[in-house]
């Protein structure tokens, strides 16, 4: 047996039930096959993979708050510290009762080579809780944020592990995040990104992950021969990611026609009303049924539905595994040229080898919304600097960040005998700079 089946088989066996972990785990390990491959005796000595695909550390605590009804509540709390050959752990929180370990781990291990391909430094982590903040009032969130940063101080700082936000965790949840954190610590530092302006935070921040998806689009169809400009765009979600990819896919000249939540979706022919969909998501916290209060003439379904809709470019932001292959099927039916992961893994292993198969562009999410973080490690920049940069200052830096990553996912696909297939070529990308510092480093 070789030494990625090997590894493979360790970690399902080690790991049982969490089917999220397993697949990151197999996508990754397959895709760079060709460097272990190349290398196995040395890599297998070292046990390399096997130190790759065990997190350096992973605590799980309770989180104990109080409701509006004065009843005690207990949620349960996670970090994941997977990897810091390159540098702090980073990586999001997210707050959503779907999360589990099993899901924290998939998300702390996909951060590793995310992280690696910004070229910045810094390493792999995730964290969150299966607190819903949906429903929820200020006061109920706050108290939950604070709770939950009571025990995570112990594990986190400027110099070790910066977390961020993610589904559920936005500008408000931050904001009570870092408060706790200063007041535990008597400690002003950029431990958490996607802080406030006006206490650190950086400018283009809000935009950056659905910018940065749209900038890799942009370029990586470039580099086979097509514009953006013209094309019809799919896409899943409406939170802060498909908003953004909404908003920078149109300043590129594209029509996006949909957008989705959990409930349902809407169909939009004429393209989606952006101020519209920030009004009822980012404003209001409703639902998307609200949309066509804004706009008579747009569809909306219950449900899921969007993959059906012709389009050349699709964009899945929303979650998790959502584009199956039937999915995928439809989209290849309907000529899509290009499918573009806004999410974290949010096509199905057998969805993804369709697509690519039948010679649609495929973009992985490690890649195309790699722009969030990268921002963050650009706001980690400017609190150690105690300097602001201008909004156009951090949209270049961004723009060029995803360029360089598209080049080097396509060069490394190259090189390793796998051109156009940049899911090999990300992971390759990612893979090689982690284990150059992990070999430097030594066994530990």
């Amino acid at each position: 047996m070789s030494y990625v089946d090997e590894v493979i088989e360790s970690v399902v066996k080690r790991n049982p039930g969490e089917p999220e972990f397993h697949q990151t785990i197999k996508e990754v390990l397959e895709s760079i096959r060709p460097v272990i491959d190349a290398n196995e005796e040395f890599y297998r000595k070292d046990a390399l993979l096997e130190r790759l695909t065990e997190a350096e550390r992973q605590v799980k605590f309770r989180v104990p708050w109080i409701d509006d009804k004065g009843q005690v509540q207990v949620n349960s709390g996670y970090r994941v510290q997977f990897n810091s050959a390159i540098g702090p752990y980073k990586g999001g929180l997210r707050f959503h009762p779907s999360v589990n370990l099993g899901i924290i781990k998939f998300l702390g291990f996909e951060q590793i080579f995310k992280n690696s391909l910004t070229g910045l430094p810094i390493g792999g982590g995730k964290g969150g809780s299966d607190f819903d903040p949906k429903g929820k009032s200020d006061r109920e969130v706050m108290a939950f944020c604070q709770s939950f940063m009571t025990e995570l101080y112990r594990h986190i700082g400027a110099d070790t592990d910066v977390p961020a936000g993610d589904i559920g965790v936005g500008g408000r949840e931050i904001g009570y995040l870092f408060g706790q954190y200063k007041r535990i610590r008597a400690s002003y530092e950029g431990v958490l990104t996607g802080k406030g302006l006006s206490f650190g935070g950086s400018l283009a921040r809000t935009e950056a992950t659905g910018y940065g998806v749209m900038y890799l689009a942009h370029e990586m169809l470039k580099i086979n021969g097509h514009d953006m400009a013209g094309k019809t765009v799919v896409i899943s979600g409406s939170g802060n990611v498909a908003i953004y990819a909404v908003q920078k896919a149109q300043q590129l000249g594209a029509k996006v026609v949909t957008v989705s939540d959990s409930t349902g979706w809407v169909y939009d022919p004429e393209g989606i009303d952006v101020e519209a969909l920030k009004e009822i998501k980012e404003i209001n916290r409703a639902r998307l049924t609200e949309y066509i209060n804004y706009r008579p003439n747009a569809e909306y379904h219950e449900g899921r539905g969007v993959w059906q809709i012709p389009c050349d470019l699709a964009v899945p932001c929303a979650t998790q595994n959502e584009m199956t292959i039937e999915d995928a099927k439809q989209l290849v039916a309907n000529k899509c040229t290009a499918v573009v992961e806004g999410a974290n893994m949010p096509v199905t292993l057998e969805a993804t080898e369709y697509l690519q198969k039948n010679g649609v562009l495929f973009a992985p999410g490690k890649a195309a919304n790699a722009g969030g973080v990268a921002t963050s490690a650009l706001e980690m920049t400017q609190n150690s600097e105690r300097l602001n940069w201008t909004f156009e200052e951090v949209d270049s830096r961004l723009k060029q960040i995803m360029i360089d990553i598209c080049h080097n996912m396509a060069d490394a696909a190259e090189r390793y005998g796998a051109p156009g297939n940049y899911v090999v070529g990300a992971n390759i990308a990612g893979f090689e700079k982690v284990a150059d510092a992990m070999i430097a480093q030594g066994i530990c």
